[in-house]
């Protein structure tokens, strides 16, 4: 049987040279427009006498911060102000995402419980919180919750906590002349925004953990049974490490979504980034700079949060295999 060479095929047939040039196409037209609107931007600002400029942030602030856990000062300077409430912003997201993932985690394995009650009380808090928007949840929690809370002599006390008008304290705290000292201190500010953020994205996370779970065969649930393994046994051993790489894809929208939800703190008078970053434009003026730096802050920060839960996934996948 005679063979015939093959013949090179032309490269707009070629779909792995068309794919990389497309790509490369709308790569460079994105770097085109960018850098229209960055000349258009500059040659506007010019004729206003201004330009862009990040001399500003070696200025003095002049204003304080109610609570960091960076050392700051009023006379510190604006780029100081600014990392300040960087760091405020990431104590309320990790410490978001620890717990909405443990709360959500909790709520979606619940829906498969064998108890028609805690079945549909997980149903129930999972539609009503969704279809609540945020601010409104974290306007409730603030006002009508922790500002309610009595003073330090009358304190509520639960387990490992106690909740007052001066904070929430944990790990235990004494009470010396009628102010509560000693333990892990928590503003109201903060309290109320991790306890919004957290029931909120939990809800969501809870239906993304219910979806993964409900992914896995029900073989899976019947030979587990069958070796005698306890629903909870069953539920981490076989089910959720299959459910994971269904699980995890969904994990990644939702921390970015709290990430950027946590700049509503400004409506409870948390000063994360963006309360901070606001202060700083009415003193400054510099609206375009400060936007600008928000942006790449805010960016930086969803894209790190992909690239940990990229990883993770990929992890995941390669175990499985």
């Amino acid at each position: 049987m005679v063979s015939f060479p093959s013949m090179p095929v032309p490269w707009w047939r070629d779909n792995r040279k068309l794919g990389w040039l497309i790509q490369l196409a709308a790569g460079l037209f994105l770097l085109l427009a960018i850098a229209l609107l960055l000349g258009n931007l500059e040659r506007n600002l010019a004729r206003a006498g201004l330009r862009l400029t990040l001399g500003w942030l070696n200025q003095p602030a002049g204003f304080d911060i109610a609570e960091t856990l960076l050392p700051y000062r009023a006379s510190d300077s604006y780029g100081r102000a600014l990392l300040a409430g960087f760091v405020n912003t990431l104590r309320v997201v990790v410490s978001g995402l620890v717990l909405a993932t443990a709360l959500g985690v909790a709520v979606g394995a619940a829906s498969f419980s064998g108890n028609p009650l805690l079945r549909g009380v997980t149903r129930v808090y999972v539609e009503l919180v969704r279809n609540i928007p945020l601010l409104l949840q974290l306007v409730f929690w603030y006002f009508a919750v922790f500002l309610s809370l009595p003073s330090a002599d009358q304190a509520l006390q639960l387990p490992g906590m106690q909740l007052a008008k001066s904070g929430i304290y944990l790990f235990g705290a004494d009470l010396v002349n009628g102010e509560l000292v000693g333990g892990l201190r928590l503003s109201l500010e903060l309290a109320a925004l991790l306890t919004g953020l957290v029931i909120y994205s939990a809800a969501f996370i809870a239906e993304v953990v219910r979806g993964g779970i409900a992914s896995v065969p029900l073989g899976q649930w019947e030979a587990a049974k069958s070796l005698g393994l306890k629903p909870l046994q069953i539920l981490r051993l076989v089910v959720l490490p299959q459910a994971l790489r269904v699980i995890i894809p969904g994990l990644n929208s939702q921390y970015i979504s709290l990430a950027k939800n946590s700049s509503l703190a400004v409506a409870i008078g948390y000063p994360d980034l963006y309360a901070v970053a606001e202060t700083t434009l009415n003193q400054t003026g510099r609206g375009i700079e400060v936007f600008l730096l928000l942006l790449v802050v805010y960016l930086m920060l969803d894209l790190v949060i992909s690239v940990v839960m990229n990883a993770i996934d990929r992890l995941v996948r390669l175990q499985e295999r």
